[in-house]
């Protein structure tokens, strides 16, 4: 049951239960977010001259500057398909049948931005809705990973490399795929929990109202999120001494495990990850690619969401999983195109 004055989630926007609205001045908190951390990182740059410092200024304001343009469209995208998109449409396009469902869901986060934070209330709201938990599984690990706006943002972080497009295309749906069917057979109701939600339109409702709270939630929390991560990124690049990398590249499954447990723990959003994997250049495509596919699908903010949506069970039983499969997928896909 909820308390007054409670915080809800409420689609993809923060709404307090007693009725209040968010920030008036949203707008201003967006262009804050977008131009307090570059103006800080150059206030810091101009306060040090020292070489690592200028390094650090450039790795990170090249990450934020590159992947915010992709992470306004992938938000805008993702409120405009809440509030539009007519919430029975996933009913429709789904065969009866789950072992078949699994894999129209999957493709189906083809066609459908957002970012991953978005995702598991959109499964949760799927299952609550009917729709089979292997499906919604497979849609919440799809969509993040292998959407229009990823991809692209994929394409121009590794220019001339379709080959690394592709890998992750198919990577990415390969782990989501194989995790809805693993949880068809293998998964149990006893850890499932799901908490129902509402998402798309409700009606009385104003649908561009709808699309601004989408957007400005989604906006907020992934920038924060792509802010961290590009100064996470720069302190690795800098701070971390060139021999332990050395270590790590220089073994083909030491460099794909350890990106991939760094991508648990940066917890950047899936439009801008390829901008960091990008940076990271001194480990093998084998392991940037992992990077890229293990980062929507297992990171340490998407574990907190999945405990608090479908129940702690679930959560560290399908993160494990989730982890092994797509390091798996990586491998045998990297090393087969790459």
């Amino acid at each position: 049951m909820q308390k007054t004055g409670a915080l809800v989630v409420d689609d993809q926007a923060a709404v307090l239960d007693d009725g209040r609205e968010p920030p008036r001045h949203w707008p201003l908190l967006l262009v804050g977010a977008a131009v307090v951390p570059g103006t800080l990182l150059f206030l810091l740059g101009r306060w040090g001259d020292a070489p690592a410092v200028q390094a650090w200024r450039t790795v990170c304001l090249a990450v934020t500057v590159q992947a915010l343009p992709f992470l306004l469209l992938g938000t805008a995208l993702s409120g405009a398909i809440n509030a539009f998109v007519p919430e029975g449409v996933f009913n429709r396009i789904l065969p009866r049948r789950p072992v078949l469902a699994v894999p129209v869901a999957g493709v189906a986060g083809a066609v459908l931005p957002g970012c991953e934070c978005a995702s598991v209330p959109v499964a949760g709201s799927l299952i609550g809705r009917g729709v089979p938990p292997a499906a919604a599984f497979a849609f919440l690990l799809s969509a993040p990973a292998i959407n229009p706006v990823v991809l692209t943002a994929t394409a121009i972080a590794f220019p001339g490399n379709p080959a690394m497009v592709l890998a992750r295309l198919l990577a990415s749906l390969a782990t989501a795929l194989v995790m809805g069917w693993l949880w068809l057979r293998f998964g149990r109701a006893e850890w499932l929990k799901p908490v129902v939600r509402h998402t798309g339109h409700r009606p009385g409702r104003s649908r561009l109202d709808e699309f601004r709270r989408g957007f400005q939630h989604d906006f907020l929390h992934a920038g924060g999120f792509l802010v961290l991560g590009a100064i996470a990124a720069a302190t690795f690049n800098v701070a971390v001494p060139r021999s332990v990398l050395d270590t790590f590249a220089a073994a083909p499954w030491l460099s794909v495990l350890f990106l991939a447990g760094l991508a648990v723990l940066l917890a950047v959003c899936s439009e801008a990850d390829a901008f960091l994997a990008a940076s990271l250049t001194g480990f093998p495509p084998v392991a940037r690619l992992a990077f890229m596919v293990v980062g929507p699908m297992v990171d340490l903010k998407l574990i907190a969401l999945q405990a608090g949506t479908f129940g702690r069970a679930f959560a560290v039983r399908f993160s494990a999983a989730t982890v092994v499969v797509a390091v798996a997928c990586s491998a045998l896909t990297g090393w087969g195109l790459l």
